[in-house]
């Protein structure tokens, strides 16, 4: 009983000394930041909201030794009563279990560099390759140098998105003091607005994913249509089935049941892209390497810049992918080598596809192929588009449900899950609303391009190119040498244009073809 008292003191003392002096440092760094470009420290962010999730990794990796006479002291039932602490207890648990060797138990399964290459492989090498053929159609040799370009920097951006989530300590050592994007957000916006950059993040997020899924159920009316051309059936009502094979999605509770999925419909596509190249070398004699240009078309282009990074986007979860890494320090030659092939399929599977189908190219490349082929490739395409909607709209149900009614009591709206876990009517309501949203999307924006190439330019970019480069100028300033400036502020402007010309170019494109019914 006497040792159980002497650590509850021992305890108080320890964390009253590390909030004054967090709570001092925090003020000092503060007023550092607001001078200019400084490294935003973690201090700051325990100065401003000392119960968010970041203060509770930080306080735990700062106890190591107090949880460790804990597990030594001998007294169970003694230890486990430490329920005045908040600092050793969240959301009403207790803290994590303990290995032999003092350091907090894995929650969950880290997995190796080639499954985090793999999960990016299948972002950047997904069905919307099918568009870029068309990019190489209006740029010519300069789309082919921009899908080189878009890997090179995307590679980079999300290198130093992952520098964003450390800070170096005292003794020099870099340590992982943020979990995700919007946490990077959020610190680069303390201590003046703490949330705002978070909130800018997640609209980005949820404009991305949803726009993914719309654009999954215009590719799936669009394939459709294309496959039986002789049916009395438009592509608007194609896509009307397709999503009511969708709507089981809105009872969704976790991925389990589709993630078993996942890598078949990856082995497909890749299956498909090879049969496309395959008809594509057997036609190699009738390549017209003559209508590959070196000149753009200026009105076109810019969309084509939109394709190009929307296929490269991958930034929103490499935070996580990376905190779940055995070694997180194989994840700069994970992201070269996934870079480098993503750069090189694509470079070849759109310059094989525009030689042998040149100015007749159409906006996704499968409907080119003969009536033939065509059909079965296509079905198998509209499989994999059905069977990858779930993700992008559960990822953006979570964003939504966190954002506006799970948000720690700070949340606009009740909570939309009952005592028991349920989901409320009115949440699967919700559900439904927004894929009956994608479907209006895609009735009446069926254009597969423009829609691929507006979002590039709208949110693609941001998250891709403008976003991590900013971040990196805030929160690394002190230790940026001059050339990792030059490319952060190159990235920003050559992000800037591209996104502000890509935006207005397809808003003029889909303006031009509600205007004209033009048809894909």
């Amino acid at each position: 009983m006497a040792h159980l008292i002497r650590h509850k003191i021992t305890n108080k003392l320890t964390n009253a000394a590390h909030t004054v002096s967090n709570k001092s440092q925090a003020k000092v760094s503060g007023m550092f930041a607001r001078m200019g470009f400084q490294a935003a420290t973690d201090e700051e962010g325990l100065g401003f909201a000392e119960c968010d999730d970041l203060d509770y990794d930080y306080r735990q990796g700062m106890q190591m030794d107090v949880l460790r006479g804990e597990e030594e002291g001998g007294d169970a039932e003694g230890e486990g009563e430490l329920d005045g602490d908040s600092h050793y207890q969240r959301d009403g648990k207790g803290p994590r279990a303990l290995k032999s060797g003092g350091s907090l138990e894995e929650e969950k399964p880290k997995i190796t560099s080639w499954e985090a290459g793999w999960n990016v492989t299948n972002a950047i090498q997904g069905m919307f390759v099918l568009g870029l053929p068309y990019a190489i159609l209006h740029g010519g040799y300069l789309g082919l140098f921009l899908i080189i370009f878009a890997a090179v920097v995307c590679c980079y951006t999300g290198k130093i998105l992952i520098a964003c989530l450390y800070e170096e300590n005292e003794d020099g050592v870099k340590e992982r003091v943020r979990d995700s994007y919007v946490d990077i957000a959020n610190a680069c916006c303390a201590p003046r607005f703490p949330r705002l950059g978070g909130h800018v993040v997640n609209v980005a997020q949820i404009i991305e994913l949803v726009m993914t899924c719309i654009l999954y159920v215009v590719v799936s009316g669009n394939l459709m249509y294309n496959s039986f051309p002789g049916f009395p059936v438009s592509q608007k009502a194609w896509s009307v089935l397709a999503t009511a094979a969708l709507l089981p999605c809105a009872f969704l509770k976790n991925l389990k049941a589709v993630s078993r999925f996942s890598l078949l419909c990856t082995l497909a596509h890749f299956v498909i892209n090879i049969l496309v190249i395959a008809y594509c070398l057997s036609r190699a004699r009738e390549w017209a390497w003559e209508k590959v240009k070196f000149y753009i078309d200026v009105k076109k282009f810019p969309i084509s810049i939109g394709i190009i990074v929307f296929s490269y986007t991958s930034q929103i979860f490499l935070p996580s992918l990376e905190g779940n890494m055995q070694r997180p320090s194989e994840f700069h030659c994970m992201m070269d080598w996934t870079h480098i092939a993503a750069c090189v399929l694509k470079g070849l599977f759109a310059l094989v596809a525009y030689l042998t189908w040149a100015d007749t190219t159409k906006e996704v490349i499968t409907d080119n192929l003969p009536s033939t082929i065509r059909a079965v490739v296509n079905l198998f395409l509209v499989a994999k588009a059905l069977l990858s909607y779930p993700l992008p709209f559960f990822a953006a149900v979570e964003v939504l449900e966190k954002s506006l009614f799970q948000d720690g009591g700070r949340a606009l709206f009740p909570d939309c899950y009952g005592p028991g876990g349920q989901l409320k009517t009115w949440g699967l309501g919700l559900r439904v609303g927004l894929v009956v949203f994608t479907l209006l999307m895609a009735v009446f924006v069926p254009h597969f391009a423009l829609l691929m190439g507006l979002t590039g330019s709208l949110t693609g970019a941001g998250l891709c190119f403008l976003l991590p480069s900013l971040f990196h100028l805030k929160l690394q300033w002190r230790n940026l040498l001059w050339h990792h400036v030059f490319f952060d502020v190159a990235i920003f402007v050559i992000g800037g244009v591209c996104a502000i010309s890509g935006l207005i170019h397809s808003i003029e494109g889909l303006i031009e073809a509600f205007r004209y019914d033009i048809h894909d």
